[in-house]
């Protein structure tokens, strides 16, 4: 599943560091922290290995 904005991709990319041990846990907030908790390491990496360039900033409800 691609993300759907920028800001998607980079909560999930927080999210993947913190998977991976390359940041601390406590460090995440919000969405990111709730990606954390919910996906595994494949799917957050689907996610945050989306590329940028034509996504939204964020996403409209």
């Amino acid at each position: 599943m691609p993300a759907q904005s920028k800001a998607q991709q980079k909560a999930a990319g927080a999210a993947l560091a913190a998977k991976r041990g390359e940041m601390k846990v406590g460090d995440l907030q919000g969405a990111s922290k709730e990606m954390y908790d919910s996906m595994s390491e494949s799917e957050l990496d689907d996610i945050a290995s989306t590329k940028r360039k034509d996504l939204p900033d964020s996403k409209d409800d």
